[in-house]
């Protein structure tokens, strides 16, 4: 579990998150949701080392995270899986998720074989440069080259952002997967409601850098979903 407690953060002067808190469940999907600008992202490089916040805390399984680098969040087992996907584009789709080894024990350095049957595309492409790939294949990379890690805890920036709609299809497929593992924690950034609705527990929604209301998806409609949305 993620637990994460009056979190704020800054950009020099200007104040972008504020006070806020959350948890995430292993085997639940928390979606953070918000229209653009109001600090979902940098929610996301907060928790996964990436931005250093001004206050608050986190905590993974009780363990607290004190203002930990983006190398310190990863072998803590916090992957993250940014919007933009940052696939190394010279390297090969096997070496990219290669660069997953580092942080794991050298007994640790191989690719499972769960890794391609959950996103088959890449076996049949891990010869071909990251840079050769769909956008689509490349973000299913990308989530590939965060599992590689044994996180605890996967962040997932957006990643139905610019993807055709078969690919996006065959993503919700490996989160509900990944979920029902029931030993990972999910938390995701979307603005697609109907992806998101499909795949999520819980429901986050952020106005202006703070949490404004937090849902439940068994206590909720697709039709609450949207309207919070219009009013963020």
């Amino acid at each position: 579990m993620l637990d994460v407690a009056d979190l704020s953060l800054k950009y020099g002067q200007s104040q972008i998150l504020y006070d806020i808190s959350l948890t995430a469940p292993a085997g639940q999907v928390t979606t953070v949701m918000g229209t653009n600008g109001v600090g979902k992202t940098s929610l996301l490089r907060a928790l996964s080392g990436r931005h250093p916040y001004s206050a608050g805390t986190i905590r993974l399984d009780g363990d607290p995270l004190v203002h930990p680098s983006a190398a310190q969040a990863a072998r803590a087992g916090i992957a993250y899986v940014p919007q933009g996907r940052e696939v190394f584009s010279m390297l090969s789709v096997a070496e990219n998720l290669e660069t997953g080894f580092a942080c794991l024990p050298r007994s640790d350095h191989h690719v499972p074989d769960w890794i391609y049957d959950l996103f088959p595309v890449l076996r049949d492409m891990r010869h071909r440069r990251g840079g050769d790939l769909s956008g689509g294949q490349q973000q299913q990379l990308a989530i590939a080259r965060a599992l590689i890690t044994k996180p605890r805890v996967l962040l997932l920036d957006e990643p139905t952002e610019g993807i055709q709609p078969n690919v996006i299809q065959q993503i919700g497929r490996a989160i509900v997967q990944l979920r029902d593992r029931g030993d990972l924690a999910i938390i995701l950034v979307e603005q697609n409601v109907d992806f998101a609705w499909s795949v999520a527990d819980s429901f986050v929604m952020i106005k202006r850098g703070a949490v404004f209301r937090k849902l439940s998806k068994s206590d909720s409609t697709r039709t609450d979903i949207v309207d919070c949305l219009s009013l963020s």
